[in-house]
């Protein structure tokens, strides 16, 4: 594996030295290292432009969520976030995924997994900003579409970490690009997404609709009631797949609209 990422992490090299130091090298990482305090943190990514930032949840000066909305109120491109934890705690794991991180760890954890997992994750980002589409290929050249979208489901409480996570926001962009699909989940939706990710119909519904299971249950009332107010107030439960895509997608384009 070759991917030449930058990655920065918060801590000294010695904590990984489990997995021996060439992990890094092996999976395609230029490591390098920041004590655990936010400010720092700040000046490091500002002179090193990583491409991948792990950070712990809790650094002396900020803490990880402090460091990725400061980095919000910039305009140049910002890092891929992973925040570690020593604490499985829902509420910190849902504030860390608001604030834009990409996934929530919990320590111990195995390295060369996640550098695995990360790999993955940027491979698709690289994907979407290099290749041209091909006719009915689904890509995320929109960047900010993307980011609105992704930011979407972070509030709303969908972990970034599932593969339902994916799905959904391929769904809602072409949704948002090609509103009539809605009226063909079936048939055109899901083939595409599967067809993206080499996968099948069926896998990605089932993915969708765990995705949709793990927000409700998890996320923020407050929050999931200003994008699905009836489907609570009513007492409906949770909305189906093509209801919570066409409800976002719609909010979406009427948004570009005004």
């Amino acid at each position: 594996m070759n991917n030449n990422f930058r990655i920065l992490i918060t801590g000294d090299a010695s904590e990984y030295a489990s997995e021996g130091h060439d992990v890094f090298a092996q999976k395609g990482f230029s490591a390098s290292f920041c004590e655990k305090d936010g400010i720092r943190l700040l000046e490091e990514i500002t002179q090193k432009k990583p491409d991948i930032v792990l950070a712990d949840m809790f650094m002396g000066s900020l803490d990880s969520v402090g460091v990725m909305r400061r980095l919000r109120k910039e305009n140049d491109k910002k890092p891929v976030f992973v925040v570690l934890s020593s604490t499985d705690n829902q509420i910190l794991e849902h504030e860390a995924l608001s604030a834009g991180a990409a996934y929530f760890v919990i320590k111990p954890f195995s390295l060369s997994d996640l550098l695995d997992r990360v790999a993955e994750l940027m491979s698709y980002f690289v994907t979407a900003e290099n290749k041209e589409p091909a006719p009915g290929e689904i890509l995320s050249i929109d960047r900010d579409l993307e980011i609105t979208i992704t930011d979407i489901l972070h509030q709303i409480g969908v972990p970034a970490h599932i593969k339902g996570y994916h799905y959904l926001r391929d769904s809602i962009i072409m949704c948002v690009r090609h509103p009539e699909i809605i009226n063909a989940v079936t048939k055109e939706l899901y083939p595409s997404v599967a067809k993206k990710y080499e996968t099948t119909s069926s896998r990605v519904e089932r993915a969708i609709r765990h995705a949709i299971e793990v927000a409700w249950d998890r996320g923020d009332v407050d929050i999931l009631n200003s994008y699905f107010g009836y489907t609570i107030h009513n007492g409906r439960g949770k909305p189906t797949n093509s209801e919570f895509i066409a409800m976002i997608s719609d909010r979406l384009r009427l948004h570009n609209a005004a």
